[in-house]
C-alpha cells in the first residue's frame, strides 16, 4: 500500500521551505509516481539502488521532464528520508540550447489592433507591453497596477520574487475601458465562471487572434526582443523580464534582426 506518510512529510516540508504551489504540485505528482513503483515497499526501507535504478530506467519525454523527475526524487531522498545525497547520481542532463522565437512587431500591433473583445484585446496588448508571463497575468489584482507611477507590481512570481515593470499610458487607456465594461472584481481578469481568468483561455486567444502556431509566451519573447532593438539596456530588460541570470536575457542579442542586420560582415 502506498505510504500516506511520507507523501504527507514531502508535502509539509515543500511548503515549509516556501516552495511554490505549482513547483509543490508537479514534485508530489512525481514523488507518488516513485511510490506506486514499491507497493509492498515501507519508504524507509528504500535504498539507494531504488532510487538510481528508477531515475536510469525511466522513459523521459522531454529534458525539461527528466530534470522536474530528479528535482522531484531529489527531494524525497534527501529532504524528506534524509538519506546521503552522494549514493545516488542526480545529475541533470545538459540543457537544450534553443532560441526563443518571436513573432513581428507590425504582425502584431496589426492583430491586436483588430481585436474587437476588449478583455481578450486588454489581455494580449498588456501581456506584449510588459512581457508579463501567463501566471503573472492571470494572478494580476486591480491593486497591482499603480497609475500614478505608471507601473504595475508583480508580487511573488516565478522564484518567489517580486519585481515592477512599467506600464505605458496605451495599455492604461485600455484597461480603463476594459475596467469601465467588465468591472472586474479583485483580479484584473475574471473567468467566465471564477475570479481568475485561466492560463488555457490565455493560450487560446493568442491562437484565435494571432495564429495557430503562436503561444501565448511568444509574446514575452516579442516584448524582450522589442525593447533591445528599440535600444532598452540589456540589465533594465533584465530586471523587467525578472531574470537571475543576465545570460538568460542575453540569448535575445540572438534573436534580434535589428542587431544582425547591423554586423559589418567580412565578404
Amino acid at each position: 500500500m502506498l505510504n500516506k506518510k511520507i507523501i504527507r512529510i514531502c508535502e509539509q516540508k515543500l511548503i515549509y521551505l516556501n516552495y511554490s504551489k505549482n513547483t509543490t504540485k508537479i514534485y508530489l505528482h512525481y514523488i507518488i509516481k516513485f511510490l506506486e513503483m514499491f507497493p509492498n515497499k515501507q519508504f524507509i526501507h528504500l535504498n539507494s539502488n531504488d532510487f538510481q535504478n528508477y531515475l536510469y530506467e525511466y522513459e523521459f519525454t522531454s529534458i525539461s521532464q527528466q530534470n522536474q523527475i530528479i528535482n522531484a526524487i531529489k527531494f524525497l531522498y534527501e529532504k524528506a528520508l534524509n538519506k546521503k545525497y552522494n549514493k545516488v547520481d542526480f545529475e541533470r542532463p545538459r540543457k537544450e540550447r534553443k532560441l526563443p522565437q518571436i513573432i513581428d512587431k507590425t504582425y502584431l500591433l496589426n492583430q491586436i489592433n483588430n481585436i474587437q473583445n476588449i478583455k481578450h484585446r486588454a489581455i494580449i496588448s498588456l501581456t506584449y507591453g510588459t512581457g508579463m508571463r501567463v501566471s503573472e497575468i492571470c494572478n494580476l489584482k486591480i491593486s497591482n497596477i499603480d497609475s500614478k507611477r505608471m507601473i504595475i507590481n508583480i508580487r511573488q512570481s516565478k522564484g518567489r520574487k517580486d519585481r515592477i515593470v512599467p506600464l505605458s499610458q496605451y495599455n492604461l487607456e485600455l484597461l480603463r475601458k476594459y475596467f469601465m465594461t467588465y468591472k472586474p472584481n479583485e483580479y484584473l481578469f475574471n473567468g467566465q465562471n471564477k475570479l481568475k481568468y485561466s492560463t488555457t483561455s490565455c493560450n487560446k486567444i493568442v491562437k484565435k487572434y494571432i495564429g495557430e502556431e503562436y503561444h501565448f509566451h511568444l509574446l514575452r519573447h516579442s516584448y524582450a526582443t522589442t525593447l533591445l532593438e528599440n535600444g532598452t539596456d540589456l540589465r533594465i530588460i533584465q530586471n523587467c523580464l525578472g531574470h537571475s541570470s543576465s545570460k538568460t536575457t542575453e540569448i535575445y542579442t540572438h534573436v534580434s534582426t535589428n542587431i544582425l542586420n547591423n554586423i559589418v560582415l567580412p565578404i
